[in-house]
Formats: structure tokens, sequence, C-alpha cells
């Protein structure tokens, strides 16, 4: 029997490809052989993106049925992923519209297939008793499928990714709070997915059979409460096990503030979110994996995707740019206050020498040499490492003039380096949490040598955040010496260098 020829790989529309599920849905797209167009009202958003140069882009707003009718020609699967939470004023109203405007429109073009990632609403609830955010997801559904396209709605709860915000919501409470007084929607029950299996599956979607006009519920293999998360978040976290105290007098509107308070997610997309964790979200079917096969290996448990989604938490110890991370891993494009919290000491100085002169004291840097700046602190911080069963000062370094990757270096070790560019070293002293120290070399728009220094931190839980702010005044001193110090000692060893040369071109007397 001959073997199946392969699929012609399809034209797609990708709405919302700068927001966090539709800038992770591209590439994969992509990987799968497709050509993708994204629409963008700021185009120029998408341009920092590994996957820009691959993509169509398209300006333009799914209220504006112009820019939509040029968006969705010869389209064979549009992507809907776009939903105004948190936009303020009337945003059921704006959603109304955009469905409505994009229903009509792909109907127009031929489109052969609308993808749309709503909301998991919960069973035996009426309508008008849901939040008005699983309200109006639920409305832009039915809108689309009503549309004449054949429609796929895919309903989610709590997707568990870096950048997710109920992930984000979740991920900020459990670590800011060892002890939590908390709305007793915490005991709600939730079927959380991973997102690297929602964005399998709308991958999958773009070949559904072409009758197929539903909605599909989407979850994970387990169903637990938000507390439960929580606890288990603390357990892959390394933190202590939380105290959760669920009160009843909180409403939504009062534990959105709460949230806003604890948390850096915005209020605006906070309350929509509380308001929706009132509801039980189960699925009552899982009838798309009839259609699309699940993941290699099967969903994800919420174990293993919680430890996914805070595997490289806020980034912070960067990685070169790859077309394909991984989709719980933190993206550049994500909100500032996605990814954990990250503290970071940043500074740089032009330098007076050249390029080599710099990096030959970088890479010189710790054992006998030292750090730069204020020899007594350093020499203290490792005997408290090594008191407290740190590793301490001691190795020093295994050669005195040059690295290699996986060096130890004093209580830090090289996990990056870039010859005559970059050395990133993580610490491996005993901390309440984890951190990075950067030191690069650089030239200006002058094209002057510019030393760049920066110290990152990744607090857990509260002790590593007060940790930070209790060390935070000697910044200064510790990290400002080093800058300005490395500087000096560049600038001296190019002077003896110069006037070195310099003496070997005069020509001998007589």
């Amino acid at each position: 029997m001959g073997r199946a020829e392969p699929e012609a790989p399809l034209r797609v529309l990708v709405t919302g490809a700068t927001g966090y599920l539709g800038g992770r849905l591209v590439p994969e797209l992509l990987a799968a052989g497709h050509s993708v167009r994204c629409l963008a009202r700021t185009p120029a958003k998408l341009s920092g993106r590994p996957w820009a140069g691959r993509v169509e882009v398209v300006r333009g707003d799914l209220t504006d049925g112009d820019s939509l009718t040029e968006a969705l020609r010869d389209i064979d699967v549009a992507y809907y992923l776009v939903h105004a939470l948190g936009g303020g004023g009337d945003f059921a109203a704006r959603d109304r519209l955009a469905a409505h405007t994009f229903a009509e429109r792909a109907r127009a073009a031929g489109v052969g297939r609308i993808v749309y990632l709503g909301a998991l609403t919960p069973p035996n609830v009426p309508e008008e008793r849901l939040s008005p955010h699983l309200r109006s997801r639920a409305e832009v559904g039915r809108v689309l499928l009503d549309s004449g396209v054949p429609t796929a709605v895919l309903g989610a709860a709590v997707v568990i990714g870096s950048g997710s915000a109920s992930f984000e919501m979740l991920r900020h409470l459990t670590e800011r709070l060892p002890v939590m007084t908390t709305p007793a929607w915490v005991r709600t029950k939730v079927q959380p997915i991973a997102v690297r299996d929602v964005l399998h599956l709308l991958v999958g979607c773009a070949r559904l059979p072409a009758h197929l006009n539903r909605e599909f519920d989407i979850g994970g293999p387990d169903v637990l409460t938000y507390q439960d998360m929580m606890r288990r978040y603390a357990l892959h976290a390394g933190l202590p096990r939380r105290v959760i105290l669920p009160v009843r007098v909180l409403s939504p509107g009062l534990s959105s503030l709460w949230v806003g308070l604890v948390t850096p997610v915005p209020r605006r997309l906070a309350r929509p979110l509380v308001e929706s964790l009132r509801h039980e979200v189960v699925c009552r079917e899982q009838d798309l994996t009839c259609y699309v096969l699940p993941p290699p290996g099967g969903f994800l448990g919420i174990d293993l995707a919680l430890r996914r989604a805070i595997r490289r938490v806020g980034g912070a110890e960067p990685v070169a740019p790859a077309e394909r991370v991984a989709p719980s891993d933190p993206l550049p494009s994500d909100p500032s206050w996605a990814g954990g919290d990250l503290y970071t000491d940043r500074r740089e100085r032009v330098v007076h020498a050249d390029r080599d002169a710099l990096w030959r004291v970088i890479e010189g840097i710790g054992g006998q040499n030292g750090w730069y700046s204020s020899p007594l602190a350093w020499a203290v911080r490792g005997w408290l490492d090594t008191l407290t069963g740190g590793v301490g000062a001691r190795r020093g370094r295994p050669d005195p003039a040059r690295l290699r990757l996986g060096d130890a270096l004093d209580f830090w070790r090289v996990v990056a380096l870039e010859r005559g560019s970059l050395l990133r070293l993580r610490a491996e002293m005993r901390l309440p949490g984890e951190a990075w120290l950067e030191l690069g070399v650089g030239t200006d728009a002058e094209g002057r040598t510019v030393y760049r220094q920066r110290a990152l931190y990744h607090p857990r839980g509260l002790a590593g955040h007060l940790y930070w702010w209790a060390v935070a005044p000697f910044h200064a001193w510790i990290f400002g010496g080093m800058v300005r110090k490395i500087s000096a000692r560049a600038e001296s060893d190019a002077g003896v260098e110069v006037g070195a040369r310099s003496a070997a071109a005069r020509p001998s007397p007589g």
C-alpha cells in the first residue's frame, strides 16, 4: 500500500499575534508548514520577533471592515485570539462589534474555517449569572458559530504558562504571601491546561473536518482547586508550604483590589479574572481529541505544567534567541509583570581603552584578582556563605587568566561565555532566590568602548524580597565600585600597553 501524500500547507491568518497566545501560536503554525499572515493594529510590535521575516503582516483592526477584507483575502483558516479584557469601558460591546465585523468579512472572503479560543463556562449556570467576562467570551463564540463559516470554539480555564494572566496572578500571590487570607473562590474547582497543549490543539484545529461547527471544552488531566494549585506551585518553586485561610466576606470588587495590592497584575485585568473565579470550570466533554490527536506523551499534568512554567522565571538566565522556545517560557513581548519578579541593577561606563584591554580585566575577575570593589564586603559574604553551609569563596578560579564555560569562580559559576563580549555568572552562594551577574564589552554610537554590568535577582518567596531590599542600599557602593575600578584597571593596562608599543616603535639611538 502506498504512502499517504503529505497534506498541502494552509494559508492562515492570526489575529492577536502581539498577545500572549497569538505570539506563541505563530511559530507553531510555521513549524507545521503553514503560510502565516498576522493582523496587527501596530505592525511594529511584531518587528522584533524571531519569526517576523517569515510571516506577512497586515495593518488592521477587527472593527474596521475594510482592513479585514484585505487581511482575510485567500485565507483558509482564521484564528480569532482577540478580546477586550481589561480595556475599560464597555468591553462587551467592543467584543460584540469586533466579532460581528470579523464574522461578516470572513464569510464574504470565503474563509474555510474560524478557530476561536474562548473561556470554559460552568455547567448548569444560566448565562445571566456568569461574570461579565465569561458572558462576553460566550457571546463572541455564538456570533462566530452563527457566521456561516465552519467554526471551532475552544473553551479553556486557567492556562498554565509564563505570561498567562490567570497563571501570573496565582504565581505572584503564592510567591509573595506565605500566609494568605483569601476569598472563598480559592476552593473553586478548575481544570487547568498547559499552554503547550493549548497550542497543540489550536494548530490541530486547522485541519478539522469541513462540516464541523461546534464548541469544544479543553483541559488537562487534573481537576483541583485554586488552593491546591497555589500549594503545588509553592512545592515546585521550592517555597515553604503556604497557609491559606479562605474567608467569605471578600466580594469580587474587594478581591480584585486585594490582588492589585499584593501582585503586579493590573487591576483592570484582575477584576474580570477574579469575577470569573467564583465559577467552577471543569470540562463537560473532551471531544476534540476525537479529531486532533493528543500531544506526544499525552496532555501535561498540573505538576509538570507548573515545573515548566517556572523553569525560567523572568528570563533571568537568558539564552541565545531562538525561533522556537518552549511555549511555557517567558518571551520579551510578555507584559512587564509576567514571568515572576526579577530585580535588576544595571550600570555602564565609557572606558578609554580598547575592547581587548577591557575584556582581559573582565575575564581575569575573581580569585587572586578579587572583585574590584570593597574586598572586605566580598570576603564577609564568602565567610557568611561558608558558615551557612554554602560553597564560600574558597574555590578561587582554575586558571588565573582564562575562563571556560562551567568553571567555578569563587562562589559563582560561569554559565555563558562569549569571549571578548560577555561573561555571565550564576551565584552558587546560599540565597533565598537565584542571582546572576553579567559583565560585558560593547561599543557606543561614537565608537567608544563601553563596559556594561547587570546584576539580576529572582527572589524566592517573601524572604527573597526582604533579602533584596536589605542589601539594595549597598549596591551603589559594591556594584558601582566594580564599574569604576574595572574601567580604571582597563584604562591603566591600556596605557601601559600603549606606552610599551610606543617605546618599541621608537628608533634606537645611534
